[in-house]
């Protein structure tokens, strides 16, 4: 699953010929022009490619997407809410460098000691949260301005100072 990265899902059909709207945190405005191919995830850990004929802006958090395969609004209505992949090449290309989503796949570092690989990122309005796997579990890691010390972005890691406890509550064994 490391070569997939969780850009947003999509939230409904649009117009007549199957196109849908695909509601992205790539954190910048993109029309995706240029990428051929999007991952569905069908079942836990099993993706699915889906070719792209074309692409449109819609706003700075979506676009219009026309995929292979669909002509009419009824067989596009199928994807809907399902969450979109991209390989680490295109997720590279299309993601804003200082978004929050380009942390993903970063090392995170709570006072020298490694805890985790970013694999999710969720963009609320007054923090991001991070989620790793830690210790066999998933854990939600708040990244604000108390918690945050700095990206090394070179290095790929991301260096927090974490409240006393955090850690246990997703190491103990439930």
């Amino acid at each position: 699953m490391k070569d997939y990265f969780s850009i947003g899902k999509i939230v409904a059909t649009h117009g007549l010929t199957g196109e849908v709207v695909l509601e992205h945190a790539l954190g910048k405005k993109t029309d995706l022009k240029g990428l051929e191919t999007i991952f569905i995830e069908e079942r836990k850990g099993s993706f699915l490619p889906y070719f792209v004929e074309g692409s449109k802006l819609k706003n700075q958090h979506e676009v219009y997407l026309k995929l292979e395969g669909f002509s009419t609004k009824e067989s596009a209505r199928r994807l809907n809410q399902r969450e979109v992949w991209l390989l680490k090449e295109d997720f590279d290309k299309y993601a804003g460098k200082s978004s929050p989503i380009s942390l993903l796949g970063y090392m995170m570092i709570n006072e020298g000691e490694e805890i985790g690989e970013v694999i999710e990122v969720i963009d609320q309005p007054l923090q991001v949260l991070c989620k790793i796997i830690y210790r066999g579990n998933e854990a939600l890691i708040p990244l604000h301005h108390e918690s945050l010390n700095k990206i090394d972005k070179k290095n790929r890691h991301v260096h927090v100072t974490l409240p006393d406890g955090l850690l246990n509550i997703y190491s103990s064994n439930t």
